[in-house]
C-alpha cells in the first residue's frame, strides 16, 4: 500500500489535499494522471450502464435537497454510527470497531459511553444561520433520482422494468476515515436505481450482481481479487430485503467495492406519505397502479479507482533493475501513447517528434516528453500505465519509420509514420 501511495503522488495521480498547509486529514486531489483515469472510469461505468442500454437514463440531481427528503428517506432518524470519545485524548472511535469499548486503543484511557453520531454535514442556505436555514450535504446521490421518479414518468414515459443512473459527490462525516482513498469524507459515487415490478426483484437483483461483477473483470480486476458477500439479515439495512456486496481484496484486506441492493418500495413509499405527490406506476395493460421495487447497484468511483491502482501495480525484474508498471487496462489509462525522442540534442528528430505527437493528439490521449534519456522515459511512461511509447530516432529521418514499445511486453515494432496513428487505433480500439 506505501509503494502505492507513494507512486500515485510522485507520478500525480492522487496528491494530499492542501498539501502545502500541512495537509487537511482525509482530503485527497486527483492530479494530472489521476483525473484521467478517474474520468476514464466513470465513462466506461457511463458507457456500460446507460449508453450501451435502453433501459436506463442517465441524471446528474443537485447535491443540496429540501430537508424534508432526508426525513422521509430515514436519514435523520436512522443514519448513524455509535461512538465513544477518550477522555484523556479526546480521540473518537466508531464503536463497532473497538475490541475494548472501555478502553482507548490509541493512550489506554478510558472511553465513554457509546452515543448515536449523525454521518450527515450540515449547513446552512441562505444568509441567516439558523435552523429554519439548515440543510445538509447529501450523504447518497440516490435520494435525487428517487424524488424525480414522477418526472422521469411524465417525460420519458418508460416501461417496467427501467433506471436511473448518476454519477455525483456525496458527503458523510465518517469518524473513523482511513486507508487513503478508500473511506473518505468526500466521495463520488456510481449509483443506478433500477424500477421492477415486485415479483421480479429477486430476479433482478441476482442479474445486476453478474452484470456489475463482470464489468470488473472485463476491465482488468483479477477474478481472485474480487468476490460476493451476500449480507446477513442482522446486517441489512432498515430499508433492503437483501444486499449483496462486490469486494476487492486490498492491500489492507477485504473490502467492499459495490453493494447491490433490493431497497424495496420503501424510498417511493416514504416520498409519496412525505410530499402528498403520488408515486405510483400505472401499468397500461393491467390498469394497475403500484409501487416498484428498486434494485440499487452503488459503487464508489474513489474505492475504485484505488481497487484499479492496487491490482495494476507489477513489480518485474528486468536485467538487474526493477522495472514499475501499472498494468492498467486500455480503456482505463490516462495515456495512450508517448512520443519520445531519442536524441533530445538534435533539434532535427524534437521537431519530428513534436509534429508526431501533435498528430496524435488529435484522435488519442497522447503525452510528448523529451526531459530525460529513453530509458528513463520509458520507466516513467510504465509507472503511469501508458499503452504505447513512440520513439523517434535518427533513423526515422531517413527511412520515415519510428519504434513502437508495447508496455506489456517491451517488444519494439518499426511502424512507418503514415501508417503509425491506424496503428495505434487498431491496437487500442
Amino acid at each position: 500500500m506505501d509503494k502505492i501511495v507513494s507512486l500515485a503522488k510522485r507520478r500525480g495521480f492522487i496528491f494530499p489535499g492542501s498539501d502545502i498547509y500541512g495537509g487537511l486529514a482525509n482530503t485527497w486531489d486527483y492530479g494530472p494522471f489521476g483525473v484521467e483515469l478517474k474520468n476514464n472510469l466513470k465513462s466506461a461505468w457511463w458507457k456500460s450502464c446507460v449508453h450501451e442500454r435502453s433501459d436506463i437514463y442517465g441524471m446528474d440531481a443537485s447535491i443540496l435537497m429540501h430537508p424534508k427528503v432526508w426525513e422521509a428517506s430515514g436519514h435523520i432518524e436512522n443514519f448513524f454510527d455509535l461512538k465513544s470519545d477518550c477522555k484523556s485524548c479526546k480521540k473518537r472511535f466508531k464503536a463497532a470497531e473497538l475490541s475494548d469499548h472501555k478502553k482507548c486503543p490509541e493512550c489506554g484511557g478510558e472511553l465513554t459511553e457509546e452515543r448515536p453520531f449523525n454521518l450527515m454535514f450540515k449547513t446552512h442556505q441562505g444568509p441567516i444561520e439558523d435552523g429554519s436555514s439548515q440543510i445538509y450535504l447529501r450523504p447518497e446521490t440516490a435520494q435525487g433520482m428517487f424524488v424525480n421518479f414522477s418526472n422521469i414518468m411524465d417525460s420519458r414515459h418508460p416501461k417496467l422494468p427501467f433506471g436511473l443512473a448518476q454519477i455525483g459527490k456525496a458527503f458523510r462525516n465518517e469518524i473513523t476515515p482511513g486507508n487513503f482513498t478508500f473511506r473518505t469524507r468526500e466521495f463520488e459515487q456510481m449509483e443506478i436505481e433500477y424500477f421492477v415490478r415486485p415479483q421480479d426483484a429477486d430476479k433482478v437483483l441476482q442479474e445486476w450482481i453478474d452484470y456489475r461483477f463482470n464489468w470488473y473483470l472485463n476491465l482488468g480486476i483479477k477474478k481472485e481479487s474480487l468476490r460476493k458477500r451476500k449480507h446477513p439479515k442482522e446486517e441489512l439495512a432498515h430499508y433492503a430485503a437483501a444486499c449483496t456486496d462486490l469486494e476487492y481484496k486490498f492491500p489492507f484486506g477485504w473490502n467492499e467495492l459495490e453493494g447491490i441492493a433490493n431497497r424495496t418500495d420503501f424510498d417511493l413509499r416514504q416520498h409519496a406519505q412525505a410530499s402528498g405527490k403520488d408515486l405510483r406506476f400505472f401499468d397500461d395493460a393491467s390498469k394497475e397502479r403500484f409501487y416498484p421495487y428498486i434494485i440499487e447497484p452503488s459503487g464508489g468511483v474513489d474505492r475504485s479507482v484505488l481497487a484499479f491502482l492496487a491490482d495494476a501495480y507489477h513489480e518485474e525484474k528486468v536485467k538487474k533493475d526493477t522495472r514499475v508498471v501499472l498494468k492498467l487496462h486500455k480503456d482505463l489509462s490516462p495515456v495512450k501513447v508517448a512520443v519520445l525522442p531519442l536524441l533530445r540534442n538534435r533539434p532535427e528528430i524534437v521537431e519530428l517528434a513534436k509534429k508526431i505527437a501533435a498528430g496524435l493528439k488529435k484522435h488519442l490521449i497522447c503525452v510528448y516528453d523529451d526531459t530525460g534519456a529513453i530509458g528513463k522515459l520509458y520507466r516513467r511512461q510504465d509507472e503511469i500505465g501508458t499503452m504505447y511509447c513512440v520513439t523517434v530516432d535518427v533513423q526515422s529521418l531517413e527511412d520515415k519509420q519510428v519504434t513502437v514499445r508495447d508496455r506489456d511486453t517491451m517488444l519494439q515494432e518499426r511502424i512507418s509514420i503514415d501508417r503509425l496513428e491506424e496503428y495505434l487505433k487498431n491496437k487500442l480500439a
